[in-house]
C-alpha cells in the first residue's frame, strides 16, 4: 500500500467511528441531552459535528503517516498504532456512556483515560513522525475541552 491508500483507509476508519458514535448520540441529543443544566461555556450542538469531523480527519492522517513508516520502524509504529486504536476505540465508548448509558460521571471517568491515551499515542506519533504528532494535538485539546465540559455537566446535574 502507498502512503495516500493508507491515510485514507485510516481516515475512512475514523470517520466510520465517528458516524457510529453519532448514531448512539442522536437520540439523547434531542431528548435528554435538552434537559440537562449546561455551563455557560457550553457551545451549541451544531459545533460538534464539523469540529469531530475535522478532528477524525486530522487522525485519520496522522495514523495513515505513521503506518507509512512500518516499512523501517516495524514494532514501534505497531506499538504506536495500537495504542492510536485504544484511544480511538475509547472515543467511540465515551459516546456510548455519556449518550447512550446517559451517565456523565461513568463517561467522565473515561474520558480521563481516553486522555491519557491520546497523550501516550500523540508522543509515539512525533517520535515517528512530527507532522503526525502535531495533527494530534487538535484533538487533545479538544478532549481536554471535553473533559472540563464533561466535569461542569455531572456537577450541574448531579
Amino acid at each position: 500500500m502507498n502512503k495516500i491508500t493508507r491515510i485514507l483507509a485510516v481516515v475512512v476508519t475514523c470517520l466510520a467511528i465517528g458516524y457510529f458514535s453519532g448514531i448512539v448520540t442522536r437520540s439523547s441529543v434531542d431528548t435528554w441531552y435538552p434537559t440537562l443544566i449546561k455551563p455557560s461555556f457550553n457551545p451549541p450542538n451544531w459545533v460538534f459535528a464539523p469540529a469531530w469531523s475535522l478532528l477524525y480527519l486530522l487522525m485519520g492522517v496522522a495514523a495513515g503517516l505513521v503506518w507509512d513508516r512500518i516499512e523501517y520502524e516495524k514494532e514501534t509504529v505497531k506499538n504506536a498504532l495500537v495504542f492510536f486504536a485504544i484511544q480511538l476505540a475509547l472515543n467511540a465508548l465515551w459516546s456510548y456512556l455519556f449518550f447512550g448509558l446517559m451517565n456523565p460521571l461513568l463517561a467522565l471517568l473515561e474520558v480521563f483515560v481516553l486522555w491519557l491515551m491520546i497523550y501516550e499515542t500523540l508522543l509515539k506519533f512525533i517520535k515517528i513522525n512530527k507532522v503526525a504528532g502535531y495533527l494530534l494535538v487538535p484533538y487533545l485539546l479538544w478532549v481536554s475541552y471535553a473533559t472540563v465540559l464533561n466535569a461542569s455537566i455531572w456537577w450541574l446535574n448531579k
